[in-house]
């Protein structure tokens, strides 16, 4: 994950030769990212359902998709360094977590149900 930490890294400078640390706290964040993901929903809003990824595979839409994911990445570990969490050690035990709560024996091709 020498990729997330460089991400973190250069965020950080980013924001430190700005000297906007102090509109980094947790709340502005959480809330950058949620804009960032209306943002993105926005994209997909009107596309049918059954053509969305063929849709947004190619051209400008697909650019315009990927500098949306990257500004949810980007706000995402600015969190994560913030809040001092390990964000691809959080991941790896999610997915391990995730991996035991849904077997692929017990849910193959089936949506997990919230109980």
């Amino acid at each position: 994950m020498d990729e997330l930490a460089e991400i973190r890294d250069r965020m950080r400078a980013f924001t430190r030769v700005r000297d906007w640390e102090k509109f980094h706290d947790p709340k502005s964040l959480v809330l950058a990212i949620t804009g960032e993901v209306g943002e993105l929903a926005e994209l997909f809003q009107w596309l049918p359902a059954e053509r969305a990824q063929s849709l947004a595979t190619t051209g400008k839409l697909h650019k315009r998709v990927g500098e949306e994911m990257a500004d949810i990445l980007i706000y995402l570990v600015r969190l994560a360094d913030v809040m001092e969490i390990d964000l691809a050690d959080a991941t790896f035990s999610k997915l391990e977590a995730i991996s035991r709560k849904f077997p692929a024996a017990e849910y193959q091709g089936l949506a997990p149900v919230k109980d």
